[in-house]
């Protein structure tokens, strides 16, 4: 964790939660208590939990100073050494409360930073935590100088070494911020080429959306036979994973795993990742996954229509899927859930209930993408044959003389590239037991 070497024993931490005006207090404490589960992904005991009421912001502390110089005291009463806060703090209360306590102070923004750093694998992951870590900790470099100004005392005008050494150091910062963004300028544009690549065989594409650690992985893994990593903790993976998926009437499908979203996702970590997220906003269907289990599904749900729709991907066709249908042991919760989203699945990627019902609504929703045609493919065209056939667009299929006859549902992306051999032929020309078939194909 930022600021916490990496062989010192586990750190300890008071968590901080803040209740806000027109919040309530069952709301502040679910955030609180997710906000355990992030800081347990990176190791940190949590010995004690407090949470204050926030009427109006002190600028100072962001509390006002009793309820500052109570945290304090309650963290070091439990020996530690970190206070976290389930909110952001601007970068001179940050270096006020470490001044005040004298221990290590960081938000909620931070933790995310520092789990998303050690779960990207890709590249383009890497390069986007990176980014979003130097643009957080940029106005906060001064916090790691203030020592030297401390020791070095002096008027508003001396220029001591803290300061001097402060000033490289943003510029280095900015350095480092400039080509960042134009490697991940390059990463995405070879993002670019490879979804067009990807566009030319025409294939449908759906995007799995959720709230982390809502079994996106899993649901992946079910429908395709795939080994994603799927684990029950928040952030598991975050890099998309792309996998082919047969639905039921033969058509193939790309589905595509995303990165989960939480409650008060860093804005800056949703500007880094929306080249990742890009997947989401080009998908033909996005399939909602929602933990069907967790006591607060509902506002999981929101959180997630909240972020598709500050990406600008709440126009696709929305297929909402209640996961972990297993591990719902309260019949009265799934009705609630049943009753409030009428048109949702209900599923268990563990088990594989209800999985046969999303494929069927997926094989739906893509067909309704696809025209029937009756077709006539010269010999000289099997390159156009094999891109119907990766497309699962071949229902049924006769040689002929003067080529190759196909029956099919034809995809949008096909259509301008099959229209020159549209045939209005009779259903029998493709059916090799009707008797009428070879004088027909003939």
């Amino acid at each position: 964790m930022s600021g916490v070497p990496a062989n010192s024993p586990a750190p300890r931490a008071l968590l901080l939660g803040l209740q806000n005006n027109g919040q309530s207090r069952e709301e502040a404490e679910s955030l609180l208590e997710e906000l355990a589960e992030l800081t347990s992904n990176l190791g940190i005991v949590v010995p004690v939990r407090s949470l204050a009421k926030l009427r109006e912001p002190n600028p100072r502390f962001l509390l006002g100073a009793g309820k500052t110089a109570e945290i304090i005291a309650l963290a070091k009463e439990h020996q530690c050494g970190l206070i976290i806060f389930d909110d952001e703090l601007h970068p001179a209360q940050q270096r006020n409360w470490e001044a005040e306590s004298g221990l290590i102070v960081i938000d909620r923004h931070e933790v995310i930073l520092d789990i998303f750093a050690t779960r990207a694998r890709t590249r383009e992951a890497r390069l986007q935590v990176e980014l979003a870590q130097a643009e957080y900790f940029m106005p906060r470099l001064r916090r790691a100088w203030s020592h030297l100004s401390r020791q070095r005392g002096g008027g508003a005008n001396q220029r001591g070494e803290g300061e001097t050494q402060l000033e490289l150091d943003q510029r280095l910062v900015r350095d480092r911020i400039q080509r960042l963004r134009a490697e991940l300028a390059t990463v995405r544009k070879q993002r670019g080429v490879q979804r067009r690549q990807r566009l030319r065989v025409p294939l449908p594409t759906a995007a799995i959306v959720g709230y982390t650690n809502a079994g996106k992985s899993s649901l992946l893994n079910a429908l395709t036979g795939a080994h994603v990593l799927a684990a029950d903790k928040l952030f598991a993976t975050l890099d998309p994973a792309t996998r082919r998926l047969r639905l039921p009437s033969g058509r193939i499908l790309l589905l595509t795993d995303t990165v989960g979203f939480v409650r008060r996702l860093p804005h800056r970590l949703v500007e880094a990742f929306k080249a990742t997220l890009e997947e989401a906003l080009v998908a033909d269907v996005l399939i909602h996954v929602v933990d069907a289990a967790s006591p607060e599904a509902v506002a999981h749900h929101a959180t997630t229509l909240s972020v598709l729709h500050e990406l600008g991907a709440d126009h696709a066709r929305i297929i909402t899927v209640f996961n972990k249908l297993d591990r719902v042991s309260d019949p009265l919760v799934l009705a609630e859930l049943k009753g409030q989203f009428p048109g949702a699945l209900f599923l268990s990627a563990h088990t594989g209930a209800g999985l046969d019902k999303l494929l069927a609504q997926l094989d739906d929703l893509v067909s309704e993408e696809a025209t029937p045609l009756t077709l006539l493919i010269p010999h000289s065209r099997y390159d156009l044959i094999n891109r119907l056939h990766e497309a699962g667009a071949v229902h049924h299929e006769k040689p002929g003389d003067e080529g190759v006859y196909i029956d099919g549902l034809l995809p949008r992306r096909l259509l301008d590239a099959v229209r020159p051999y549209v045939i209005p032929a009779p259903a029998h020309v493709l059916h090799p037991e009707s008797p009428a078939a070879d004088t027909a194909v003939a």
